[in-house]
């Protein structure tokens, strides 16, 4: 072709940028037509919520506290969806992971609440409430004479950490029902400082085979659980055995990167699937771990819960 001939375009090639712009535009405009909806939904709904809270600070006859209002709102909303989704205030959260992250006084318990009653998770081992015999799955009614279950009382994590924290040296006498009694049982436990090293146990059962007892992923568990395994090692193990019993749970992350240290390849360790892919995640296997050859078989009971459950599920995959 010369280059002073004229450059002539096809009538598909013309078409084309208006079809292509077309197409863009409908899906724009498809995308945030339904997206507009949904937020549409959402702002009625709290609009009108807020209109409510204004009536009441405005024209109802008696003071009320209106972050105890929403609160309500909000845990009797979550109640419509199920039994995991729960709203945990910013005060709350702190004291949660205040167990997690460093020393604190109190009975030693780790706990969950389930129908307005409090339900031990486990003791954490070497706090009072262990010593005075405290099991997993007591059903803890009273505190020093007072009732503390049931929807009159309607315990939250708040009240627990009153009732059951305080100074070291002070006593609380708590009341228990244990799975399969009637008769309630009694324990005078005094307070004391909780231990807080989540590898509880690291030791060589036999000349190959090394055993560890994780109480709970906190903050340091991963860095001593390297720790202790690198120990094994040295001693000889060639097969673990990975206590996770009455193991609550804890950070995520430490429960996935502990995980790394034990499986081979770049296998799934845990995902999430949400509403839409955004929401979506993937942990996977992805350094040359400490020990992913030997054989690790890992005990786990009812008091088994969250990261731990991960944990093993990852493993025995």
């Amino acid at each position: 072709m010369r280059e002073d001939s004229p450059i002539q375009n096809s009538p598909t090639q013309i078409r084309m940028p208006l079809i292509i712009a077309l197409t863009l535009a409908g899906g724009i405009l498809l995308g945030a037509t339904m997206f507009g909806r949904q937020s549409q939904k959402a702002s009625d709904g709290v609009q009108k919520i807020k209109e409510i809270l204004s009536y009441i600070e405005k024209s109802y006859v008696d003071t009320v506290n209106t972050e105890t209002l929403v609160n309500y709102s909000i845990d009797k909303l979550l109640e419509k969806l199920d039994p995991h989704s729960a709203y945990i205030p910013a005060k709350d959260v702190v004291l949660a992971n205040a167990q997690l992250e460093g020393d604190f006084e109190g009975i030693g318990v780790e706990f969950n609440i389930f129908h307005d009653t409090i339900h031990v998770v486990a003791p954490i081992a070497g706090g009072p409430s262990e010593a005075v015999g405290v099991q997993a799955g007591d059903r803890i009614i009273s505190a020093n004479g007072k009732g503390i279950a049931g929807a009159k009382v309607k315990p939250d994590t708040r009240k627990v950490f009153g009732w059951f924290r305080g100074k070291k040296g002070t006593e609380i006498k708590i009341g228990i029902i244990r799975r399969g009694e009637q008769k309630v049982r009694y324990f005078t436990i005094k307070r004391d400082k909780i231990p807080t090293h989540p590898v509880e146990v690291a030791l060589m059962v036999d000349k190959q085979t090394g055993f560890l007892k994780v109480s709970r992923f906190s903050a340091n568990t991963y860095s001593e659980f390297k720790t202790a395994l690198q120990d094994l090692k040295k001693k000889g193990m060639k097969r673990l055995i990975l206590d996770l019993r009455d193991n609550p749970g804890g950070y995520l992350d430490r429960a996935v990167n502990m995980v790394d240290e034990l499986l081979a390849g770049k296998g799934k360790i845990v995902y999430t699937d949400g509403k839409g892919s955004r929401f979506d995640s993937e942990s996977r296997a992805k350094i040359n771990g400490m020990f992913e050859q030997g054989a690790v078989i890992v005990l786990i009971n009812e008091g088994s819960a969250s990261a731990s459950e991960i944990m093993a599920g990852a493993l025995h995959l």
